[in-house]
C-alpha cells in the first residue's frame, strides 16, 4: 500500500473516533472504479465516508476504543489490498461488515477475557435518550457486550446494521438456523436481565 492510502486510512478512522454520529453515505460506483484503478484520493473518500460505520461495530464488539481504532484501520489498509475484488457500493459495505466481524471475533477470542464496553463509551455513539429510558439503554447496552463473541457479532449486525438473518448468516459465514438460534437465546437472555434491572428499579422506588 503506498503511503497515501495508509495515511487515508489512519487520518478517517481517527476522525470517525471523535465524530460517531456520521453514518455511511453513498458512494458512487464511479469514485469506487477510481479507487479501484490506483486514484488514492477516491480511496480515502471511501474511507471517509465507511470509517464510522467500520468504527462502530468494532467498538461494539471489542469494548475497547484503542482496539476498535486499530481494527477499522487494519480493516481499510486490507481493503485497500483487496479493492479489486469489490465490484459495486453494496458489496464494499457487505465485504467490510464481514472483515470488521470476523477480525473483530478473531480479537475477542484471543483476549484472556471478553472486555465489558464502557459507559462512557456508548454514551458517545448513542443519540441522546429520553431520561426515564436513559439507564436502562445504558443496561442494555452492557448486557449485549458481556454476551459471548459472535452472539453480540449477530445481535449487532442485526439491530445496529439492521441486516436481516439470511444476510448475517452471509456475512458471519454461518449457516442460517445458527444465525437464528443466537438471536433467540441472547434476545431471551437480555428480556431476563432487562426484566430483572425493571423489577430491582420499581423495588428501590417503593
Amino acid at each position: 500500500m503506498n503511503l497515501l492510502a495508509a495515511n487515508a486510512a489512519a487520518t478517517c478512522t481517527s476522525k470517525g473516533e471523535e465524530d460517531n454520529t456520521t453514518t455511511s453515505t453513498g458512494v458512487p460506483d464511479h469514485r469506487l472504479g477510481s479507487a479501484r484503478s490506483g486514484n488514492s484520493w477516491a480511496f480515502r473518500e471511501l474511507v471517509c465516508a465507511n470509517q464510522s460505520v467500520v468504527y462502530s461495530l468494532a467498538l461494539r464488539i471489542l469494548g475497547v476504543r484503542e482496539d476498535a481504532q486499530e481494527l477499522a484501520q487494519d480493516v481499510f489498509m486490507l481493503l485497500h489490498h483487496y479493492l479489486a475484488d469489490v465490484h459495486s457500493v453494496s458489496h464494499l459495505r457487505f465485504w467490510l461488515r464481514k472483515t470488521t466481524c470476523h477480525r473483530a471475533i478473531d480479537r475477542l477470542r484471543r483476549r484472556a477475557r471478553v472486555a465489558v464496553l464502557p459507559l462512557d463509551a456508548v454514551a458517545e455513539l448513542e443519540a441522546p435518550a429520553e431520561d426515564n429510558d436513559l439507564l436502562m439503554d445504558r443496561r442494555l447496552r452492557q448486557f449485549i457486550a458481556q454476551l459471548p463473541a459472535m452472539p453480540r457479532a449477530v445481535l449487532l449486525l442485526r439491530y445496529q446494521e439492521d441486516l436481516d438473518p439470511p444476510e448475517i448468516a452471509m456475512t458471519l459465514g454461518l449457516p442460517l438456523n445458527t444465525v437464528k438460534s443466537h438471536l433467540r437465546r441472547s434476545l431471551a437472555l437480555l428480556r431476563s436481565r432487562c426484566s430483572g434491572l425493571l423489577e430491582s428499579g420499581t423495588e428501590k422506588r417503593k
